[in-house]
């Protein structure tokens, strides 16, 4: 077996979304350091270009893969890597006026172009939610599993806030299968895009931004390696669901009760 890849925690428990990417950072302290820069920076532009990318087809894949999830009217969600809040927008949509929305991220920048009344924004990272235990009924996670530095503590924290019976959403982009492809998506990735933001955004990091995104999907643990460590972390029901090859949704459920060793 492959080993699990880390970034310098010292914790051989630790699991990595990827390994360090040395063209950005080299070790865990220089990789928080650039996360807060390439997100603080780029934050202003970040919903613009996502639209052009997206086709505008965004919004409606976001909302589908949240009410397939099991998200319903009146829940009360934690969107953890709320970032811009554009998984967070579409599940107030759902959850409506009885429902609550708090978000969770490490960019100030970014969670200051939210623009959503109503929704309580908390500064803070994935493995070390600043929320109660068995405080919400679902947690979202959308595009930022490659940003984090620990799968495993990101996943044990989920379960930890979710309350018995929550169920929790990861969405990600995965490297497709096969060389084609892959070559195809990383042309369009670091050479396409970069060169639409710099068109369309008004940040100078923001090409960067979108480059580093190729490099962590391209790196990226694969889509059974995420299934285990939900599985590890104790959750039931796990299933990931794939869509046009490059998009993946992680979807599982809080047990109602934990089992009791025999």
């Amino acid at each position: 077996m492959t080993p699990s890849p880390t970034v310098g925690t010292g914790n051989p428990d630790t699991l990595a979304p990827h390994a360090p990417l040395p063209l950005y950072y080299n070790n865990e302290v220089e990789h928080q350091a650039f996360l807060r820069r390439i997100f603080d920076s780029t934050a202003a532009d970040y919903d613009r270009i996502e639209a052009v990318l997206a086709f505008g087809t965004g919004p409606s894949y976001r909302r589908a893969a949240l009410q397939q999830a099991g998200l319903a009217a009146g829940a009360e969600v934690l969107d953890v890597g709320i970032g811009t809040g554009l998984v967070a927008r579409e599940a107030l949509k759902i959850i409506g006026p009885t429902g609550k929305l708090t978000g969770v991220d490490p960019s100030a920048g970014m969670m200051e172009q939210v623009k959503l009344p109503g929704v309580e924004l908390l500064e803070g990272v994935a493995e070390a939610i600043p929320r109660p235990d068995a405080s919400a009924d679902f947690v979202s996670m959308g595009y930022a599993m490659r940003h984090i530095s620990d799968v495993a503590a990101a996943f044990s924290e989920f379960h930890r806030v979710l309350r018995p019976g929550g169920r929790v959403i990861v969405l990600e982009i995965t490297k497709p299968e096969g060389r084609i492809a892959t070559a195809l998506l990383k042309g369009y990735m670091r050479a396409v895009v970069p060169l639409i933001a710099r068109v369309v955004g008004r940040q100078r990091n923001t090409s960067e931004l979108w480059r580093y995104y190729w490099d962590t999907i391209e790196a990226c643990i694969p889509p059974e390696r995420v299934m285990q460590a939900l599985g590890d972390a104790g959750f039931a029901e796990v299933r990931r669901h794939p869509s046009l090859g490059v998009f993946s949704s992680y979807t599982a459920r809080k047990p109602e009760q934990i089992a009791k060793a025999a």
